[in-house]
């Protein structure tokens, strides 16, 4: 008769893994000690809003490869489904506390990636991606056919401030609802991460890499597009009900393919390849369209403009250029390179002068003259229709532009150096 030992092995704990979470979390809950102004708790909790709605569509493009441009109906839905309960909460007619709405959301969220997905994940690549954009233009076409629901133009307004206060917490004050969108948003923060580490998760990244091998190995690809959009859309559901709770008022804007082309922008900028990178692009979009929006008038075109350069030069995100310098840090190159960077983007502050200089005359001069083309940029008021100002700025791109190309080429030769001597196996 045989018997087997059993053992017991220790797991080491993910240090670096508990150390990220748990500054994260305090981050979050520093915030609003640091940055107590009105304006500032408004903008991060969009952007809290933003990084859930971003993250789930990159469930979809980055872990999936799903290219899809509809992905507003699923965060506008929920919203909308938000936004009545809400309303008859309110009323008495159903109990449902603020906390827990966006549960609400979450769920109609699913309910239609349910029905939606299933007609659009039969398809995958372009088709997939045509067929999504068919749907959200007939959901934002049935947001004004069916105004008792989706409230026509006006949208539907409510009141997230009702019933007796528990601790004292009311959600009245911004400070409160930013708290209530953090706690919400490291969840699904967690959720999402674990769930690219299930064998499901995987599964999206193998029918992303290669769909003919997983359905070779015995794997339904359209199956795994289909759960993995149910899954998506529960969490834009989620941002949708957080959506709700911060501006009280759902339009149908929220279902609009201005909105689900703006998670793409953010999920791009960010870089969908890495986990990190659609928050860093929910954090930079929410700043383009909220806070650089009170300081110019043509801030639509500073992130076309910003967008683009990505797209060109970094197609991997800002988290792509961070790991970029990671890299170097681990492997003790980046002393030899920070001078060089040191000088491009100094030179690049001087092209970045004249991009901003030339722009806002060209706005003052072009559009926005029928008050007088005096203006004041970077503290000094002068005439944009003057020749002096504009011959600052083409001084500015003569010089900024011929100092940048030569740093750039001075940067592009030193990591040239560092990358031959990785591959060269050099400690």
């Amino acid at each position: 008769m045989q018997t087997t030992a059993r053992t017991l092995r220790y797991q080491p704990l993910d240090l670096a893994r508990w150390v990220i979470w748990g500054s994260t979390a305090l981050l979050m809950a520093a915030l609003p000690v640091f940055f107590t102004q009105g304006f500032a708790i408004t903008l991060m909790s969009q952007m809290g809003v933003a990084i859930i709605f971003t993250l789930s569509y990159n469930m979809l493009l980055g872990q999936s490869g799903m290219l899809s441009f509809g992905h507003a109906v699923y965060s506008g839905l929920g919203a909308y489904f938000a936004v009545h309960t809400l309303n008859l909460a309110s009323k008495g007619q159903l109990w449902m506390p603020v906390p827990l709405l966006p549960l609400v959301g979450g769920l109609a969220g699913a309910v239609f990636g349910v029905l939606f997905g299933y007609v659009t994940t039969k398809r995958a690549g372009t088709t997939f991606a045509m067929i999504t954009l068919g749907i959200g233009e007939l959901v934002f076409s049935c947001s004004l056919m069916f105004p008792d629901f989706f409230g026509g133009e006006g949208g539907v307004t409510t009141n997230r401030v009702f019933g007796k206060p528990f601790l004292g917490i009311t959600f009245g004050p911004a400070v409160q609802v930013y708290y209530l969108i953090a706690f919400w948003c490291l969840v699904s923060m967690a959720l999402m991460y674990a769930w690219s580490h299930t064998p499901l998760g995987r599964m999206a990244n193998a029918v992303r890499d290669n769909p003919e091998r997983a359905e070779f190995v015995g794997y339904d690809t359209q199956k795994v597009r289909w759960y993995t959009l149910i899954i998506s859309s529960f969490f834009a559901g989620i941002a949708g009900a957080l959506g709700v709770i911060n501006f009280e008022i759902v339009t149908a804007e929220n279902v609009s393919a201005v909105r689900s082309g703006g998670v793409l922008l953010a999920a791009f900028i960010g870089g969908v390849g890495f986990f990190f990178g659609p928050i860093i692009g929910a954090c930079v979009f929410v700043y383009f369209v909220v806070a650089l929006s009170d300081h110019t008038k043509a801030w639509l075109l500073y992130l076309g403009m910003f967008f683009m350069l990505m797209v060109m030069f970094a197609p991997g995100g800002i988290a792509s250029l961070i790991m970029m310098q990671v890299q170097l840090i681990a492997r003790k190159r980046f002393g030899r390179i920070w001078r060089q960077y040191l000088a491009a983007g100094a030179s690049g502050l001087l092209v970045l002068a004249a991009v901003i200089l030339t722009v806002e005359m060209t706005y003052k001069v072009s559009v926005d003259s029928s008050g007088g083309t005096l203006m004041k940029l970077f503290g000094v008021e002068f005439d944009a229709a003057a020749a002096g100002p504009w011959a600052v700025a083409i001084g500015l791109w003569i010089v900024g532009g011929w100092l940048f190309n030569a740093a750039r080429k001075r940067v592009a030769h030193t990591y040239g150096e560092i990358q031959a001597e990785f591959l060269q196996g050099r400690p």
